[in-house]
């Protein structure tokens, strides 16, 4: 577990520092959400659906949401990070803004929900998630990018009745991501062999 964290903290790293300015490389994260998914599982028959794109160059993270058939009103709605496979249950703390997105529809069992976050700007992080990475606004997005590409942190949507989640998703990397991950360890690998030549 150690070594893959590495891997995609240093994958993450790479890309924030050697993307050319104009350039902007995507990474694309998507996570079905349900009840069944939560720790603990439970019935609800709410659904939804999240996307996350994060931009190397600007530095931001597209979040975009839509859920439907909640059984109580939703309370709050962020993203956690960074699951440990081995711990039971398998649950993380949150990463984002809390104790919600701003602007995420509350009081509602069904809506949608679009914003832009600035990693750059500590307001975009649930403080203990900086402090926990370093105590930095950077160590805090690149342990979130870390996460997100290890597949290590999910989308929840809190309500009234579950107060610890009533629907939630791990957010995936798009295929096409492994293989920047692939060649991002190349490029950084090329570099550190120039470097000492």
């Amino acid at each position: 577990m150690m070594r893959s964290s590495f891997v995609s903290l240093l994958f993450a790293a790479t890309m924030l520092v050697a993307a050319p300015a104009s350039h902007a490389v995507l990474l694309h994260f998507s996570a079905h959400m349900d009840g069944p998914s939560e720790s603990p599982p439970n019935a609800s028959t709410g659904t939804g659906f999240a996307t996350v794109d994060f931009d190397t160059v600007a530095q931001t993270m597209t979040v975009h949401a839509d859920f439907s058939g909640l059984l109580a009103g939703t309370s709050a709605a962020h993203i956690h990070c960074c699951v440990d496979p081995d711990a039971t249950p398998p649950t993380a703390a949150v990463a984002t803004t809390t104790p919600s997105f701003v602007g995420f529809p509350l009081g509602v069992t069904s809506g949608v929900f679009d914003a832009i976050l600035d990693l750059t700007d500590a307001t975009s992080f649930r403080a203990g998630f900086i402090t926990d990475n370093g105590g930095t606004v950077a160590g805090a997005e690149a342990a979130l990018i870390a996460g997100l590409l290890a597949g290590d942190a999910y989308f929840n949507i809190h309500t009234s009745q579950f107060t610890g989640g009533e629907i939630r998703g791990f957010l995936i990397p798009e295929p096409g991501i492994l293989g920047l991950l692939g060649l991002g360890l190349a490029a950084a690998f090329v570099a550190t062999r120039r470097r000492r030549s």
